[in-house]
């Protein structure tokens, strides 16, 4: 094979043992995805292909660190790539710590092949979820910030479930006033119930709690 196409899922592997990188390579490009292999943390952590990953096989027991403690740094920084643990002393505490910590798989060396592709395939599919959410939450603040101050102000009223003549009430405007706003708010946002709208704004509200 030449070349992957541009859409071609990245999978990361960090793994101290040549061979094993060397096997995951092979195994991974196999099938058609495009792989980078890293012997040691500080080289993955520093990596610029980090972002457009969409998988980690990662093995547990590194020479200097453990598996958790990279993925615990990758979270800190805000990266959410779905993580295949594996490892050559696996035991069931370790693999409901790896579970916990948001693995989607847990892989006892020496693993089948297929196994390692069903838990690549499952991260990966977890992996477009999570940039298919981001895209439309992105859409979403960026059809709020085309609202003026005032539209803002009245989205916030309508989501409490306010209607019209107690927004105005509030505001002290004029109701067909209240009513023109609310009725560019809904067009901004691209919603046509009030219901939507309160999904929308959960949304929000849940994006600028999120520390990340």
């Amino acid at each position: 094979m030449t070349g992957f196409a541009p859409e071609a899922p990245l999978v990361l592997v960090l793994d101290d043992e040549a061979p094993v990188r060397t096997a995951l390579d092979s195994l991974l490009r196999s099938v058609g995805f495009r792989v980078a292999c890293f012997a040691g943390p500080e080289e993955l952590l520093h990596s610029d292909q980090l972002a457009s990953a969409s998988c980690l096989v990662l093995d547990i027991r590194l020479q200097m660190t453990s598996g958790f403690d990279v993925q615990a740094q990758l979270a800190e920084a805000g990266l959410g790539i779905p993580v295949v643990f594996m490892t050559g002393h696996g035991d069931i505490p370790m693999s409901v710590r790896a579970m916990k910590a948001g693995a989607v798989d847990f892989l006892t060396k020496p693993f089948r092949d297929q196994d390692m592709l069903d838990a690549v395939g499952a991260a990966i599919e977890r992996d477009r979820e999570r940039r298919a959410g981001e895209q439309r939450v992105a859409e979403v603040a960026g059809r709020y910030e085309t609202l003026t101050p005032r539209e803002r102000q009245i989205m916030a009223l309508v989501t409490t479930g306010l209607m019209n003549k107690e927004i105005a009430g509030q505001l002290g405007l004029s109701e067909i006033t209240v009513k023109i706003h609310r009725g560019q708010v809904m067009r901004k946002m691209a919603v046509r119930s009030v219901a939507d709208l309160v999904r929308i704004a959960d949304t929000l509200d849940g994006r600028r709690a999120d520390p990340s």
